[in-house]
């Protein structure tokens, strides 16, 4: 079904497309039969709006649609009356009504449609009785069908996508940090700092984020992607040790910037080989983690773990290192970047013990 609707997408003809035609033409069907209305377009037109991306969203359309429409029924019925259909009607019709909606503070398209609705109903409505209450009917009829088409047919799941972008995100994390370990090949003034490399994965960060608020945006008012919210909620904890892990790597960027501002820092090499193994062991560890959390197998945990002991092992050969270090400005700097070190794997661990706890039951390689 998925390969199909992809090959579809591809030529224009997307799954909204076809979600919105079919509301469209059900709400003309169902509005023509029930109201016996010969043009029921209020119905159709306000599923054509209704449909969106999210069952959220449509709901969202819906009530904004629904209130406009009633608001400018209302208008029109109050004032109507007084004026005939022209150009000084429809201005003072549309000005009262706007500003009414404004001054209860309402939503700008909620403001837009009350106008639109002032408009028709007064240009319409004296020609035919009930016309008006027809079109509110008409209106939660189409808002209605579209809003169920919509979380019936193939409802949008945007978890796959929260799990692509925690992918790309360790994978920038871990590749971030390797490349500040290459920084210790070439420390002193004037060198790279690391900044270019942290602003592309706090960037990273924010699409994370997006595409989480869009998913659990996907989840709302949509009965049958309910048993997700609990993936979607592991995610989430995932996303959150990754800021965890991103707040970490920014630290030692700006450790290696001190230790390159301050000339008079001169390391053993022996130490900085030692600490460059460790940031390689650690970035390791992050790129295992995120893998984990997407494809939680046991042997995928099995990985994970064996990362994590290959980071602490490094970096306790490290700490044993810092005993040779005399200078107290290559203490303080370097022991620094080893803190950050250790918290970024303590953060893979917690998400490592997380997910053992909810795959209790062995699961396939």
């Amino acid at each position: 079904m998925n390969r199909i609707i992809e090959i579809l997408g591809k030529i224009g003809l997307t799954l909204q497309i076809a979600k919105t035609a079919f509301a469209a033409a059900l709400s003309w069907l169902v509005a023509s039969s029930m109201l016996h209305s010969e043009y029921p377009y209020f119905a159709a037109v306000a599923a054509i709006i209704t449909v969106q991306v999210t069952v959220a969203d449509s709901v969202d359309k819906a009530t904004q649609r629904i209130i406009g429409i009633i608001g400018g029924v209302l208008v029109s019925m109050l004032l109507g009356h007084w004026f005939e259909v022209g150009a000084v009607s429809i201005f003072l019709i549309i000005l009262i009504g706007m500003s009414i909606a404004k001054a209860f503070r309402m939503n700008p398209q909620i403001i837009s449609q009350v106008a639109i609705s002032s408009l028709l109903v007064l240009a319409f409505g004296q020609a035919r009785e009930g016309y008006a209450y027809e079109r509110i009917i008409e209106t939660v009829l189409g808002s209605a069908i579209a809003v169920l088409i919509n979380a019936l047919i193939v409802p949008q799941n945007a978890v796959p996508a929260v799990e692509r972008s925690i992918l790309a995100y360790s994978n920038l994390a871990a590749i971030t940090l390797t490349n500040l370990a290459v920084l210790l090949d070439d420390l002193g003034p004037g060198r790279k700092t690391g900044r270019t490399e942290v602003d592309a994965l706090i960037k990273q960060s924010e699409e994370c984020q997006k595409a989480l608020s869009l998913a659990e945006q996907s989840l709302k008012y949509n009965p049958l992607l309910t048993h997700k919210r609990i993936r979607l909620s592991q995610l989430s904890e995932s996303i959150n040790q990754l800021e965890s892990i991103t707040i970490q790597i920014r630290g030692i960027r700006r450790s290696l910037a001190d230790i390159t501002l301050n000339q008079a820092i001169e390391p053993e090499q022996a130490y900085v080989r030692q600490l460059k193994l460790a940031m390689q062991a650690t970035a390791h560890c992050i790129s295992a983690y995120g893998f984990s959390s997407v494809k939680t197998t046991a042997g995928s945990l099995q990985k994970l773990q064996e990362a994590v002991q290959q980071a602490q092992a490094e970096q306790a050969r490290c700490l044993e290192s810092l005993r040779e270090i005399n200078a107290l400005a290559t203490l303080r700097d370097f022991g620094s970047i080893l803190t950050d070190l250790g918290r970024i794997v303590s953060e893979t661990q917690l998400q490592n013990t997380a997910q053992a706890e909810t795959k209790a039951v062995a699961l396939p390689s």
